[in-house]
């Protein structure tokens, strides 16, 4: 065979080594390049006539020096024609002439054999990346087509590269990434609630999905709040960026709502603190959010949104309303004063808070991804957990997808019959003067017999209602009305006027005529709380849990 036509054949390493190699043992050779014909006979026995001698070609001193598994095979059953000393020391003495099926194993194991057919059909080489042999050490193969001597067949140069090493830093690698996932992941589901409360007038389910192809999660998070008086505060957000910093960003954020949630503010008050606190905890982190609270009394939710994505609220009927306005910039920008909206929530409604990673995808713009989640929500039908799962399908979010994905639903159930809302709640118009105080008595003692409420609770309903009017015509303003409202667990009792002085619990002494009411009322009730309401007045209630059965 012509040296330099098969050493041009060989991996660029060997093809320099050959070259050297060729030139240092030259004096050996004839004037015309070929070695002797005395050598040729000793090197021939009687069985390998038939097999190409690698043993005359100058090459093989390289090869024999070589670290890396070398082997040369030929023909079509791929019979070994040479095996190198570091080959021999990896996997045995292989015998010359023998097919590579029987007396390579170890390549039948690593399913090589395949690639050396493609390798002869294509007259291309192939490479297969860190396999692991017997002997728990790795190899990359390079399988690459020569002419034999004196082109009688075709072979193919098998050479393989420990790679022990580099695979075993890739897994620890591999291994710290999956740690480091691990751990953020354990950080930021631990920071989300590990049950989510559930108010008395709406069924609420929530999904958290991390991202499935980075080590890095996000900082998706959402919670519920129940705020007292049977209204229920939502909120989701999403900060920026990925990794247990994000995390704990928002594990912050979410401390935070829920602190500001008992003060009972509107929602625009709300990310007004949020943002402040966002820019004090790392200026450059950015956050979006939504905040919204739902009174069951009004029958809307009132939100408002710091550069998040819309609310999606599905009616009774089917159709979906997008909540596209007032928004405002991302937490912690800073210098701006956030406005809060509102949207219709009647019974047999369904609403969805959801995070970018359910409706933002590479290859298409985000507005399609947001249509295509109102389309899916208009036929998503069933528990709110149902819908979460639905959603979830419909956006093709699996355990691969590449981004956090959060989802919160909840559904304001529809009534009828003689449970309906009409008789679950009562209210009462009062005009002031003398007679408001028996009269609201009165109405709240007609209502809880109504109601078939036990005398305990009925007597202490009904004085519960006296002292909040007493301490509304004492100190509050005109309009003022009491209501009340029963579900399934608890008596609520709500008195509203027109003056936003809210009221404080505060040890009367003795000596003193008033500064009692508030003081009974906390004491005789299960709680009681205030809070503005947005036409600048008040509203002062009080909760009792009711016996089960």
């Amino acid at each position: 065979m012509n040296f330099t036509r098969w050493s041009a054949r060989l991996p660029g390493t060997q093809r320099r080594a050959a070259a050297r190699t060729e030139h240092a043992v030259s004096p050996d050779r004839r004037g015309d390049g070929s070695v002797p014909a005395a050598r040729d006979a000793e090197r021939l026995t009687d069985d390998t006539r038939d097999v190409p001698a690698v043993d005359e070609l100058p090459v093989r001193e390289v090869l024999d020096r070589v670290p890396a598994l070398v082997a040369l095979v030929h023909g079509p059953d791929h019979r070994i024609a040479y095996v190198n000393d570091a080959y021999a020391a990896a996997f045995g003495a292989r015998p010359v002439g023998e097919p590579a099926r029987e007396a390579l194993p170890e390549l039948d194991e690593l399913g090589l054999l395949p690639l050396l057919d493609q390798v002869l059909r294509s007259s291309k080489p192939r490479t297969v990346k860190s396999r692991k042999a017997r002997g728990g050490r790795s190899y990359t193969f390079t399988c690459t087509p020569v002419d034999v001597p004196d082109d009688r067949a075709r072979g193919v140069l098998i050479f393989a590269a420990d790679v022990t090493d580099h695979a075993e830093a890739a897994e620890r690698l591999r291994a710290s990434e999956r740690e480091q996932r691990e751990t953020a992941v354990t950080l930021q589901r631990s920071l989300l609630p590990q049950e989510l409360e559930q108010p008395d007038d709406l069924r609420i389910a929530a999904t958290y999905q991390p991202g499935g192809t980075e080590a890095a999660v996000g900082g998706d998070w959402y919670d519920v709040i129940t705020l007292g008086g049977g209204r229920t505060a939502l909120v989701i957000g999403d900060v920026m960026g990925r990794g247990v910093r994000a995390a704990a960003v928002m594990g912050q954020l979410r401390t935070a709502v829920r602190a500001y949630a008992r003060l009972d503010l509107p929602p625009h008050e709300v990310l007004q603190l949020l943002d402040g606190l966002a820019a004090e905890i790392d200026a450059n982190q950015i956050a979006t959010c939504v905040y919204a609270v739902h009174d069951p009394n009004e029958g809307r939710l009132v939100y408002a949104s710091a550069g998040h994505l819309p609310i999606l609220v599905r009616d009774e009927r089917g159709n979906v309303l997008r909540t596209d306005e007032p928004t405002g910039p991302p937490l912690g920008t800073g210098g701006w004063m956030h406005a809060s909206g509102s949207v219709p929530l009647s019974p047999g409604s369904t609403a969805v808070l959801y995070t970018d990673g359910l409706v933002e995808r590479r290859d298409a713009d985000l507005d399609e991804g947001i249509e295509a989640l109102e389309s899916a929500l208009a036929g998503a039908t069933g528990t709110p957990q149902v819908i979460c799962d639905r959603l979830l399908r419909s956006a093709g979010v699996t355990a691969d997808h590449d981004d956090d994905v959060a989802v919160l639903v909840l559904q304001h159930p529809s009534r009828s019959g003689p449970d309906g809302d009409l008789f679950r709640n009562a209210a009462l118009e009062l005009l002031g003067g003398v007679e408001a105080a028996p009269r609201a008595r009165a109405f709240a003692s007609g209502v809880l017999t109504s109601w078939r409420f036990p005398t305990d609770l009925h007597d202490l309903g009904v004085l519960a209602a006296s002292e909040l009017v007493a301490n509304s015509l004492q100190h509050g303003t005109p309009p003022m009305r009491l209501r009340l409202r029963r579900t399934d667990r608890r008596l609520i009792i709500e008195v509203t006027d027109g003056d936003d002085h809210l009221p404080r619990r505060r040890r009367a002494e003795p000596a003193d005529e008033a500064g009692r009411g508030i003081a009974i009322v906390a004491t005789i009730a299960s709680n009681w709380g205030s809070r503005r309401t947005p036409g600048g007045g008040k509203a002062v209630w009080c909760e009792f849990t009711l016996p089960r059965g």
